[in-house]
């Protein structure tokens, strides 16, 4: 029965095939002119000056990661509410403990200080 899988195997092969073969005419057709400018970090904007790694302090971080939390919370709710009537009481209980669970996150969070902007 590999049979079936003939098609797709040489969709894959063509595939492949033409992805190496197009790197390839682009490595030795391509024009190779380096200059001062090209092999610079940045080719074109602003000049680059000072560190290229700079410090961002973990709250940043922190409160990156809390919008994710709830950006997720908000992804589960639309769902939810498009199937509220199909779900009935079963379903209305399992939101409520998991917006429970993340209001409980929430207070954790704030208490610990990890929202204030010193």
């Amino acid at each position: 029965m590999l049979i079936d899988y003939l098609p797709i195997t040489i969709y894959l092969v063509l595939a492949l095939g033409f992805g190496i073969v197009v790197v390839l005419l682009s490595t030795f057709l391509g024009p190779r002119i380096p200059g001062k400018v090209k092999l610079e970090t940045y080719e074109c904007g602003v000049e680059p000056i000072g560190p290229n790694r700079i410090r961002f302090a973990v709250k940043f971080y922190i409160v990156s990661l809390l919008f994710i939390v709830f950006d997720i919370e908000t992804v589960f709710l639309f769902p939810w509410a498009v199937a509220f009537k199909d779900l009935g009481l079963f379903g209305y209980i399992e939101m409520g403990i998991f917006i429970l669970i993340l209001f409980v996150g929430l207070a954790y969070v704030w208490l610990k200080g990890a929202l204030e902007w010193d």
